[in-house]
Order: C-alpha cells, then sequence, then structure tokens
C-alpha cells in the first residue's frame, strides 16, 4: 500500500505516522491491489481533523472525522467509516464469485418440493412445483456452515460425521445460523 501523509497546520511527527501506517494496515486486506491512501491532518482552532482517501482497484474510498480530543482518535474514527465501506465492497466482490460458483454447482441438488401458494387452504390439496434431488453427504457442522454460505438454498441437509445423525443447518434471519438435530 502506497500512503501519503500530509499535514496542515500541525508537524507529522514519526508516532503519527507509525499510528496512520498501522490503522490503515486493516484495510489491505478487505481491498485489492494497487492501493493508494492519501491521509490529510488538519487542525482548526480547537479541532483536529483526519481526512482519508482511499484509491483502489474497485474504486475510492473516503472518509472525514473531526474531534476536540488527538488526532489519533480523529484517524481511528476516519478508518473506521472507511474500513467499513471497505467491507461492503469486500462482501460484494465475494458475493459475485460465489455467484459464479453457485451456477456451476447445480448439479449438487437435494430433494426440496416446492408448494404453490394457491394450492393450500379451502380444502384444496397441495401440489408440488419443483422437486431437486441430491446425495446427502457426511460432514462436519463446519463443513456444513461453509456449503451453507455457497448453497442457493437457505439451509443444507447432511449426515453429522461426528454423531452419525441426519441433520439440517439453516439460516435465520437474523443472519445467525439454526441446527436442526434430531434426538433418537
Amino acid at each position: 500500500m502506497k500512503t501519503e501523509i500530509i499535514g496542515r497546520n500541525t508537524p507529522i511527527d514519526d508516532q503519527l505516522r507509525k499510528v496512520v501506517e498501522q490503522k490503515l494496515k486493516k484495510l489491505e486486506k478487505l481491498l485489492v491491489e494497487p492501493i493508494e491512501a492519501r491521509v490529510t491532518l488538519i487542525t482548526e482552532k480547537h479541532s483536529h481533523v483526519a481526512d482519508l482517501h482511499v484509491t483502489h482497484r474497485d474504486g475510492v474510498l473516503q472518509g472525514t472525522e473531526a474531534t476536540d480530543g488527538s488526532f489519533q482518535e480523529a484517524v481511528q474514527r476516519a478508518v473506521a467509516k472507511v474500513e467499513e465501506a471497505a467491507r461492503r465492497t469486500h462482501q460484494k466482490r465475494v458475493a459475485r464469485r460465489r455467484g459464479a460458483t453457485d451456477r456451476n454447482a447445480r448439479s449438487h441438488r437435494w430433494p426440496v418440493e416446492v408448494l404453490g401458494a394457491d394450492s393450500v387452504g379451502e380444502g384444496r390439496a397441495p401440489r408440488v412445483i419443483e422437486t431437486s434431488q441430491i446425495s446427502i453427504k457426511p460432514m462436519t457442522l463446519d463443513e456444513a456452515a461453509l456449503e451453507l454460505d455457497v448453497s442457493e438454498h437457505g439451509f443444507v441437509v447432511f449426515r453429522d460425521s461426528t454423531s452419525d445423525r441426519l441433520s439440517v443447518l439453516y439460516k435465520r434471519k437474523d443472519r445467525n445460523y439454526g441446527l436442526i438435530a434430531p434426538e433418537l
């Protein structure tokens, strides 16, 4: 990462430079090279302003924070703001890659029956609209969680390799996972 630190109305000492570079290291994991960061530190009356401008392969991220405290606090807040934007960019890139693998994995489908909304209620018998099939594989809970991340469905049916029981791992609305493991 190429970093440029500019001080307006304030000198930049080695300790401040080290703090800024340490905070920017977090962004290297989330962004794609080449990455260029320009940090402008400004003193205005009684406040300290940190203006962060990061250019990377997928675009530009900016964050500006002012504080009555120290430059370290302003830099930390500006980096946190840019880091959140970088996280969203990273998640979009991962989702695009996973979308490509999902299209390639369509042959690995397990039995799922979808019922039509108009076929339920008022004494009508439900009818099956779609049926898919896949073999249920033995795997650990961690492997099932990884499989669920790339799954086009909101659940994974697997045979737990530790207990040899059929289990279902599913995504909850609060973005956590739920596990259904029957007791025999």
